[in-house]
């Protein structure tokens, strides 16, 4: 399985950013979103069929919020978003005992969720690429894994798939407790993806959407400084 380098990894937070970037910049070049492209919906009907369309999009978000919160409820925000690997334990309580990867899931589901908003080659880079990065980052952390964890390790990946998820558990409960607050503070970008969704659905208004989103990447931004600050604060004994 192909491996992430330390560069992807260490950064893939702000790739994830210019992913998005670089696929509604393909605006420059088509005008017209991928959704509009087969319904008009300043149309008679237009507007019922679009909004039907974009409710999908909003179910992903709305999933994938989801998710990545209760995967993070688990690992933990802090351990979620570090910069660094983190191969020292194997977390299986929650959804890891449905699908290896829940975190990676979710953002799958975000960029299929937003890419209903890009036009057809934003599409193709949004689903695309994240798909490949996406193998590239677990083939990395689970490369780790085997190293750190060995047999136990291999035993998880023998019974939890890597990515589509199980309906039913596949290991026994650990007993690790859930921390749902920290989890959902953490996640409140996947949220708010989900709710600008939700608003441009029923209202189908581009000013809408960049409100909405302008908000959520502030957010985004603020709780990566605040984390890095919090990361760099020396231990008071």
């Amino acid at each position: 399985m192909m491996k992430a380098t330390n560069f992807e990894f260490r950064y893939r937070a702000p790739l994830n950013l210019v992913q998005f970037w670089l696929a509604f910049q393909m605006y420059s070049f088509q005008r017209d979103d991928v959704v509009w492209s087969f319904v008009h919906w300043d149309t008679s009907g237009g507007a019922f069929r679009a909004r039907l369309i974009f409710s999908f999009a909003a179910l992903l978000l709305l999933c994938a919020a989801l998710i990545r919160t209760w995967a993070a409820a688990y690992l933990l925000t802090r351990v979620v978003h570090d910069p660094a690997l983190h191969a020292e334990a194997l977390v299986a309580d929650g959804p890891y005992r449905h699908v290896r990867n829940p975190l990676y899931v979710g953002t799958f589901l975000v960029c299929v969720g937003l890419a209903f908003l890009a036009n057809r080659i934003g599409l193709v880079i949004l689903v695309g690429l994240a798909a490949l990065r996406i193998y590239r980052l677990v083939g990395r952390e689970e490369f780790e894994l085997a190293k750190s964890q060995g047999r136990q390790f291999a035993e998880f990946c023998r019974r939890v798939p890597r990515f589509l998820p199980s309906l039913t558990a596949r290991v026994p409960a650990r007993g690790l407790a859930p921390q749902w607050g920290q989890a959902f503070v953490g996640e409140l970008t996947m949220w708010g993806f989900a709710v600008m969704m939700i608003a441009f659905t029923v209202t189908l208004r581009d000013r809408v959407m960049y409100v909405f989103t302008g908000v959520t990447l502030v957010w985004w931004f603020a709780r990566g400084i605040y984390m890095r600050e919090a990361a760099q604060e020396p231990v008071r004994c």
